[in-house]
């Protein structure tokens, strides 16, 4: 998993990753198939140890809001700890693009946590912490795309107050005061 999260799937070989394993290539196809069906191995543990566990422990320890916000603060701490990225995103730019079986599994996963998101927003919305004025999936699509974006983003610019910037805006959005029509409205110049 480390080899195709610090080096992508193309630039890494079957060669690399049997030395990595302390396999040689016969052994690894044996075991494991092949390259594709390694990596999409791989990418399931990465996200049960990252994502998964992250929605989980969220859900059952936070109100949904503050699991939203937690969930977003993690991303961004994350984010600029460690520069290889998200293995999840990282696929999706890389990977997914071209290859549909592991396009399809990188949807899969997206939609994972979309539900989250979803499952917050409807909760946080019926307990009056989000606003009730805004459609609930596309609350959680706007929050999948802030958590894809901040990922991306800190890949490039690393920097703490442009991606802190970013998270309050996006989640300025679920405050019980902002309405529809508040966000359809243009900004005041000054």
């Amino acid at each position: 998993m480390l080899r195709f999260w610090e080096h992508g799937y193309a630039a890494t070989s079957v060669r690399d990753l049997g030395q990595a394993m302390g396999l040689g290539a016969a052994s690894l196809y044996n075991s494991f198939g092949d390259k594709h069906a390694l990596f999409a191995r791989c990418l399931d543990r990465y996200l049960d140890g990252n994502m998964r566990e992250r929605i989980a422990r969220l859900e059952a320890t936070h109100a949904p809001r503050a699991a939203i916000e937690t969930f977003l603060q993690e991303i961004v701490a994350r984010s600029l700890a460690d520069r290889r990225g998200c293995l999840l995103v990282n696929t999706a730019l890389e990977v997914a693009p071209h290859d549909p079986a592991i396009g399809a599994i990188v949807a899969e996963r997206l939609a994972e946590l979309e539900g989250f998101l979803r499952r917050c927003v409807v909760a946080g919305q019926r307990a009056g912490s989000i606003a009730r004025g805004r459609a609930a999936r596309d609350l959680a699509r706007l929050l999948l795309t802030t958590v894809m974006g901040l990922r991306v983003l800190a890949r490039a610019r690393p920097e703490p107050a442009l991606l802190r910037g970013a998270m309050r805006e996006a989640l300025a959005l679920l405050d019980p005061s902002t309405t529809s029509r508040d966000a359809a409205r243009p900004a005041r110049r000054h």
